[in-house]
């Protein structure tokens, strides 16, 4: 298993290896050891949740605030998406960009985003099925969104029509909204 850093502090997309043969292929999704040596902390999964979507569908951008804060190992176990995740962490170096990448179920690759940190994804196909595994439990009331289609962070979502969207996150504030509001949570280095 392959763990390399993004352009994003604290986030990480890993590639397994695949060990493929006649009946089909095998690989590790998540290696709790391998991960902890990365971080120089454990992950320790509190809740795992699944969406499907349509071709189209754009889920997003969404993160908790600190407290409760969650970390995310996200997986697209049917399909392929188009994921982004945004640094909305305060005082962070990289505040306000993101990184982009490509999560399909046949190369088994997976993004693990820290507290803070922005995710979302357009379904490039049918029945798409992502995989969310959270270091805490929802508590309502904890979710904050931005507007995936702020023009400060000019995200590339490459969509060729309307998405199909949410009404919540078609109402999202955009980063400066979000930002005058206090609600964004603050960048802790020591903890990257």
């Amino acid at each position: 298993m392959r763990i390399a850093a993004t352009s994003i502090p604290g986030a990480y997309l890993v590639t397994p290896e695949q060990l493929p043969d006649e009946r089909g292929a095998f690989w590790e999704g998540m290696r709790a050891d391998q991960l902890e040596k990365v971080l120089g902390e454990p992950f320790v999964p509190r809740q795992i949740s699944y969406s499907v979507s349509r071709r189209n569908t754009l889920r997003g951008i969404h993160t908790v605030a600190i407290p409760p804060g969650q970390v995310k190992y996200v997986s697209c176990v049917r399909g392929a998406l188009r994921d982004i995740i945004v640094d909305l962490r305060i005082g962070s170096p990289t505040f306000g960009r993101h990184h982009v990448c490509t999560l399909d179920a046949s190369s088994g690759r997976s993004l693990y985003i820290p507290e803070g940190v922005g995710h979302g994804f357009v379904a490039l196909g049918d029945d798409t099925c992502i995989c969310y595994v959270m270091s805490t439990v929802y508590e309502p009331g904890t979710q904050i969104d931005i507007d995936p289609f702020d023009p400060e962070l000019a995200l590339p979502w490459e969509l060729t029509e309307e998405p199909l969207m949410s009404p919540k996150d078609r109402a999202a504030p955009g980063l400066a909204q979000a930002l005058a509001a206090g609600v964004l949570p603050r960048w802790h280095q020591e903890t990257q």
